[in-house]
């Protein structure tokens, strides 16, 4: 059996984060060329902000694509919680830091101090708001020591303006925000990533009417709308496998992508 003509398009929309996959949008690629700039300022730590699923772990990950080619950049995609825990891999990622053992902050600066780096190093930090306030304030002084450079992302929530919480207010030298993508970026997203793919025949099928749904669904916001493609590519997939005669080839269907909405949870039936 040959392959579906969906499953290709299918598996572009995965919910994963890949700087391979980063799509190029005006609006985006101008603050992820601003946060390039941030970054090579005497600026001691920088703030990337915005609602889940805005992109800030793409474009954290994108930095470290393009920066580790050039100086030392360490990457902590996966929150470490514990205060000697953080210390301990910060200095083996860093100064390939051997022991085991609990690192004092004082010991962290001393192994800093020792090693002698032509550019500061960069520390990524993802999920930031998982940090407690006394690890944010060994950071804090990390970065004061000029040891290293941090860039750290937030969530932004409904309750909450999280650059006014009391542990990041005398921290952050810049702060750069993220927001969901209007109709227009989400057009050229989709389109884009499906024609990066040669899924041309797939592309031509999704009109503005489709798009404007899918933003009206997912209120623009880039996981939701890849998990909503991903589930309506998968439905496509099925029934191409199982069903073929209920699939029509020159557009794709409202009641399918409401039928992935529900899927999804974004509409309840």
């Amino acid at each position: 059996m040959e392959p579906s003509l969906f499953s290709k398009p299918r598996d572009l929309f995965i919910d994963v984060v890949n700087p391979r996959d980063y799509v190029q949008i005006d609006s985006v690629s101008h603050i992820y060329q601003s946060l390039k700039t941030s970054v090579q300022k005497p600026l001691k730590m920088i703030l990337l902000y915005g609602r889940p699923g805005t992109g800030k772990s793409m474009l954290l990950h994108k930095l470290h694509h393009d920066l580790s080619k050039h100086q030392k950049v360490c990457m902590i995609d996966i929150p470490i919680i514990d205060e000697d825990d953080f210390l301990r891999v910060l200095a083996q990622k860093i100064y390939s830091y051997a022991s085991r053992e609990a690192l004092t902050l004082t010991r962290f600066l001393e192994l800093s101090s020792a090693v002698n780096f032509p550019v500061i190093p960069i520390v990524l930090l993802d999920e930031a708001q998982l940090y407690s306030a006394a690890l944010m304030e060994k950071i804090r002084l990390i970065s004061d020591a000029r040891a290293l450079k941090f860039v750290i992302t937030l969530h932004k929530t409904d309750n909450e303006d999280i650059i006014a919480k009391e542990h990041f207010q005398t921290r952050i030298w810049e702060s750069i925000e993220l927001h969901n993508a209007s109709y227009e970026e989400l057009k050229i997203y989709i389109q884009k990533k499906l024609l990066k793919a040669n899924c041309f025949d797939v592309a031509n099928m999704i009109n503005d009417k489709n798009i404007k749904l899918i933003s009206k669904l997912t209120r623009g916001n880039y996981r939701d709308s890849n998990k909503l493609m991903f589930a309506l590519f998968s439905l496509y997939t099925w029934y191409e496998e199982h069903n073929p005669s209920k699939i029509k080839y020159n557009a794709l269907s409202r009641k399918w992508i409401e039928m992935a909405a529900i899927h999804t949870g974004l509409i309840h039936a």
